[in-house]
């Protein structure tokens, strides 16, 4: 009933109304998926290509489990811009039809009833939000907030939003020097100055809650009014660490309430509850000193289950799952005896089931657990990434990728594992281009582990051929080697280029236990750069490996890696590139921002003379051995990168310079530890496979 008053009330307070028909955009490139004549002759996968690929997200089922609404990102190469849109399936499958037409992106998708949608639309100066009658076409606008917001959520009844924006607290340097306006100057008593891409001021992600009595939303109230830290948790701002209580009498909300050194320093995110009637706070994760995050009640009410890590400091702790029951305040350690890590939990409506996502052996698959009994069951198999999942009445609906498959949206026998493919935003694609095949390896380590290695091969390959290989360096480090679909570090435009792909999953990646992840730290130089060269040694003895063609590439912690490989390969490569890597770790310690992963992951800072484990780690920082390096390097950096700052890339690329080996610098003012832009992002693959063809074809 009460959603029914509300949408009366939406259609008469109606502010932005039309068929969406008459709204078409002017520069709409939805389907920009046609391939060249060339593109279909050649048949392989190029850097143009992959993005023309469709990017699906945002999946979201209607109440009654009908309809699936969700979002494909396209991008235009030209124009070097993205642009998303809402689509919809029947939930069984079918042709996907564009939800409505608006200038600018649509996202962030949630159903306010069976035949409404809500999302945030881009087509104004900023984002605001908007509901769209699936029946009847008509769209209407819910916020007119000055300045747009970041994101938001409906209530389960409809009756209240809520929304995160950027607030001023405290001053700016503005603010210190008002006769000078012009000056950009940044002024700071304390740590942290910056953070993943961008520099800290004095303006933080707050909460805003409203009514929706009257339409369009103009302001809603700030239930963190003047507290210095923001919600959702920076740099990802995910509005999972964001939910409404069942009977919206109160929100769940993850915060890191800190500032200064201990900002930079801790992993203590902790939940808060926020009665919206009496507007106290109450710290529900108090006791855990790691990340507590992603507050989701069960449909009843009863509980609250939550994503924690234990060890402060260790970003790359086991994800645990604990269920809080809310009247007695009792907690539970669901996963205690479960190896492996959980993420993106849903529940399902009895209010006993939470299913997630886990991986394992190189995968990402779909578990459930009984809360009650704590009974864990492994619903999905095979080599394949799921990402995410949504409960229905009798069946799961889910995302999954694999090396040879971008992004699509399936549906699950919760009870048997059996998929079926639902989208096929891709297939005018992969009809005209052929992939290489993934071969699943189990290589002997040097201190007699079995290490799982993807080997990838070129498509059309031809055994009787010799072919150059390529030891492809994880970052993280504690980041999985699975079946991953990356429109950068892709193994399949890799393959396309005439290159066997090694990807070992070495020492200090998920999915083979805590111990195998915890091993790196404090070990970078140690066991896991013995397993990359066992990878690679084990594969170049193939009769169709060149071993006087290999090369070494990798990012971030794998950047780290190459650069330490150069130093320690005796012989082995003949190329290298690194991506924003770790070069000089003692100024990396210096100028990155999340001390707490350098404290965690090195030991601790340099100047701790008597830290035994620190001190290993900066004695075999990669620039102490740049007297032996000997090979040809491509050094590839972000000029917004602050987590490894791109004077690590400067110091690397003057040091191979000075010793006269063969280096280029390839260098991306306005990109970060990523390269997004898709310009660039083809500069960058064919710089890539520029430098490799250059050495080792």
């Amino acid at each position: 009933m009460k959603r029914f008053i509300w949408l009366t009330l939406l259609s008469v307070t109606l502010i932005s109304c039309q068929k969406t028909q008459k709204n078409t955009p002017k520069s709409d490139f939805d389907f920009n998926i046609q391939l060249t004549s060339e593109e279909k002759e050649r048949g392989l996968l190029t850097p143009e290509l992959l993005w023309k690929f469709g990017r699906v997200s945002n999946v979201t089922v209607s109440p009654d489990f009908q309809t699936i609404v969700y979002t494909i990102t396209y991008y235009n190469l030209q124009e070097n811009r993205g642009r998303t849109s809402l689509f919809k399936i029947p939930v069984t499958g079918g042709t996907p039809e564009k939800v409505v037409n608006l200038e600018g992106s649509q996202y962030s998708p949630q159903w306010l009833n069976n035949k409404t949608i809500v999302f945030i639309s881009s087509h104004e100066k900023n984002n605001q939000v908007y509901s769209y009658n699936l029946e009847t076409q008509l769209l209407s606008k819910i916020t007119n907030i000055e300045g747009g917001i970041q994101n938001y959520l409906i209530s389960p009844s409809g009756n209240k939003l809520l929304y995160t924006q950027r607030v001023k607290v405290g001053k700016h340097t503005s603010d210190l020097h008002p006769d000078l306006p012009k000056s950009d100057a940044k002024i700071y008593d304390d740590l942290m100055v910056r953070h993943w891409d961008d520099w800290l001021d004095s303006t933080f992600s707050h909460i805003f809650v409203a009514e929706m009595t009257s339409l369009p939303v103009t302001q809603g109230r700030d239930i963190m009014a003047g507290e210095p830290w923001n919600s959702p948790l920076s740099p990802y701002f995910d509005i999972a660490d964001i939910t409404w209580f069942p009977d919206e009498k109160a929100i769940a909300y993850t915060s890191k309430k800190f500032t200064g050194k201990t900002l930079a320093t801790s992993t203590n995110s902790d939940i808060y509850f926020y009665d919206l009637v009496t507007a106290k706070v109450l710290n529900l994760t108090v006791e855990n000193l790691g990340y507590d995050k992603y507050p989701t009640f069960s449909p009843d009410g009863r509980f609250m289950v939550y994503q924690s890590m234990e060890t402060p400091g260790y970003e790359a702790d086991k994800e645990r799952l604990f269920i809080l029951t809310l009247e007695t305040r009792e907690k539970k350690y669901l996963t205690r005896n479960f190896d492996q890590n959980a993420s993106n939990f849903a529940w399902a409506s009895d209010n006993q089931t939470l299913y997630f996502i886990s991986p394992i052996h190189g995968t990402h698959q779909i578990y459930s657990i009984n809360v009650q009994t704590g009974e864990i069951r492994q619903i999905t198999r095979g080599n394949h990434d799921y990402q995410s999942v949504i409960p229905t009445n009798n069946m799961l609906i889910a995302t999954k990728m694999s090396h040879s498959m971008a992004t699509e949206i399936f549906s699950v026998n919760p009870a048997t594992g059996e998929e079926t493919q639902l989208t096929f935003t891709n297939k005018p694609i992969y009809e005209h281009i052929r992939m290489g095949k993934t071969e699943e390896r189990w290589v002997k380590t040097t201190d007699g582990k079995k290490m799982l290695v993807w080997v990838i091969y070129p498509p059309d390959f031809d055994p009787n051929k010799k072919y150059p290989a390529l030891l492809y360096c994880q970052g993280g480090p504690q980041s999985t080697v699975s079946q991953f679909f990356s429109y950068r570090w892709n193994f399949q435009i890799m393959a396309a280029n005439g290159y066997i792909v090694v990807a070992p999953n070495r020492r200090g990646v998920p999915s083979f236990g805590q111990e195998w992840n915890a091993q790196i730290s404090g070990d970078y130089s140690g066991q896991n750069i013995c397993d990359y060269l066992s990878a690679i040694d084990d594969v170049k003895k193939e009769p169709y490996v060149d071993e006087n063609r290999l090369g070494a590439i990798g990012a971030s912690y794998g950047g780290y890696s190459v650069f330490y490989l150069a130093g320690h390969h005796n012989k082995r490569f003949k190329a290298f590139i690194a991506h924003c890597g770790m070069f000089n770790l003692e100024s990396f310690y210096g100028s990155t921002e999340e001390l707490f992963f350098a404290n965690h992951d090195l030991g601790g800072p340099y100047w701790d003379k008597n830290n035994k484990i620190a001190q290993r780690s900066y004695a075999n920082s990669p620039h102490k051995f740049v007297d032996k390096w000997d090979t040809p390097i491509l050094i590839i950096h972000g000029g917004k990168d602050y987590r490894i700052p791109y004077t690590e890339a400067l110091q690397a690329f003057t040091a191979a310079r000075m010793r006269d080996i063969d280096a280029r610098l390839l260098y991306f003012p306005n990109e970060t530890h990523f390269v997004l832009k898709p310009q660039n992002s083809v500069l960058w693959q064919r710089e890539f496979f520029k430098w490799l063809d250059q050495y080792l074809k």
